[in-house]
């Protein structure tokens, strides 16, 4: 971050100095909320969770480093209180990106997929310039700040991630960092009973092309009707993206190789290049189609994009990881989320992977759904016993009766440690099992476990 003094901070913040607190040190990063990453120089955030309380690690903190801690109350540590912390977090975000003039911020948001275009993004970006992007998914009131404070004098792009589960939460973080470009993937039904419907979630993930000023760019998917329609919702210039004949950048001539990995002729306005893509499934291909039109309106040339989106491996932990054990199973671990959409998605890949292949798959049922949770879930039910699988194993209580309901020759197994264990038994050279689930099933340790102890 760029360096601050402690009254400079509580200056923005409209805190107050406490704690023996020396007006003139100097904080020059990072801001974290965890005080096991704290650095000589840090700002400690001091955050009260469900499970912790970060003042009671602020005095831990400062004696690792730590500069101060910003927080809501008095701590035995030198310290700016404020009123709300978050809030604070927020205006000293705010504050560097408007000292940061060369600095482009580009947002990114959408149903499905943000992570994964915001990293392709990032590598782009970083062909041209200096780079600051989220580590994993800090896409909200938290990470979306503690993203933005990274940035420093030489900082030339900010790639951020803007998730919300309401109307008004992406406006609220793109006041933090106005972007001047806004990229919307789709509308999809992740957290469907949150919003209550589908053109509530539009109507939300419009508000990052609503925040673009009348020079910025909003790139938006031409497949998807609901995002298409934002154009009428901008200032800014539009662009499309997308496999339709009318998107400005766009992929022909789409294939998929035995592994799911797509390759397709790049189109853009000045020309077109081969991408071979090394991330799994169809997806993908929206994501990397998004990135390109971002780094395009960057300026960066078609040959270079395709270059980049050609060598990108996956960033992020628990997106379709796919890995080959030395038994030759394959697992497929995309359990860091799940939606009916992703579900889909994944359970095509897995058809592609699985080919000529014995398979399995771990699910759990889908949360946020509202209403019409029963009847998607049964859905997902059906589509997974519809699927050809070996076995397939439904993790969790009483939530897992609709998806039973819809896969009734399922095993249906309490937790991630018994799925585990019994597909331990029933795997054997050659198989391949998808692991796919909403982060709170914790699905993920079934992969783990898979994974664990294999000599790769």
């Amino acid at each position: 971050m760029i360096p601050l003094p402690l009254a400079r901070v509580a200056e923005i913040t409209s805190g107050a100095l406490t704690g023996m607190a020396d007006a003139r040190a100097v904080v020059r990063g990072p801001v974290v909320i965890d005080s096991r990453a704290v650095e000589p120089g840090s700002l400690f955030v001091a955050i009260k969770g469900e499970r912790a309380d970060g003042h009671d690690f602020a005095a831990r903190a400062c004696a690792d480093g730590a500069v101060a801690v910003l927080a809501s109350r008095p701590v035995e540590a030198p310290a700016v209180i404020v009123g709300d912390v978050l809030a604070a977090l927020a205006a000293l975000a705010t504050t560097v990106v408007s000292e940061l003039p060369g600095a482009t911020v580009v947002g990114v948001t959408g149903s499905a997929g943000k992570t994964t275009t915001k990293d392709l993004l990032a590598r782009l970006a970083a062909r041209m310039g200096p780079t600051v992007a989220p580590v994993g998914s800090y896409n909200n009131e938290i990470g979306h700040p503690l993203t933005v404070l990274r940035a420093d004098e030489g900082t030339r792009f900010l790639v951020l991630e803007l998730s919300a589960r309401n109307v008004g939460h992406i406006a609220d973080l793109a006041r933090i960092a106005p972007p001047r470009i806004g990229v919307v993937l789709n509308v999809g039904t992740a957290h469907l009973g949150v919003f209550g419907g589908k053109e509530a979630i539009a109507q939300a993930k419009g508000e990052l092309v609503e925040a673009l000023p009348e020079d910025g760019v909003a790139v938006l998917n031409a497949d998807d009707p609901l995002v298409a329609a934002m154009a009428g919702r901008t200032r800014a210039r539009v662009t499309f993206f997308g496999r339709s004949a009318d998107a400005e950048v766009r992929a022909e001539d789409v294939t998929l190789d035995g592994r799911g990995r797509a390759s397709f002729t790049l189109r853009t306005p000045s020309g077109a290049a081969p991408v071979r893509l090394r991330l799994y499934g169809a997806h993908a291909v929206e994501n990397a189609l998004a990135a390109a039109a971002a780094a395009y309106e960057l300026g960066l040339p078609v040959g270079t994009i395709a270059e980049e989106l050609s060598e990108a491996e996956p960033r992020s932990r628990w997106r379709m990881e796919v890995t080959d054990r030395s038994d030759g199973v394959t697992v497929i671990n995309d359990a860091y989320n799940a939606n009916p959409d992703s579900m889909r998605a994944a359970f095509d890949s897995l058809a592609v992977l699985g080919e000529g292949r014995r398979s399995f798959a771990v699910i759990a049922a889908l949360r946020e759904l509202g209403e019409d949770s029963v009847a998607l879930n049964e859905d997902v039910g059906r589509l997974a016993a519809g699927a050809g699988l070996e076995g397939l194993i439904v993790v969790g209580g009483e939530d897992a009766g609709p998806v039973l309901a819809g896969a009734p020759d399922a095993l249906h197994v309490p937790d991630a440690a018994t799925a585990a264990a019994e597909l331990s038994t029933r795997l054997a050279p050659g198989d391949v099992v998808l692991v796919k689930g909403p982060r709170a099933a914790g699905l993920e340790r079934v992969a783990e476990a898979l994974l664990g102890g294999d000599d790769r």
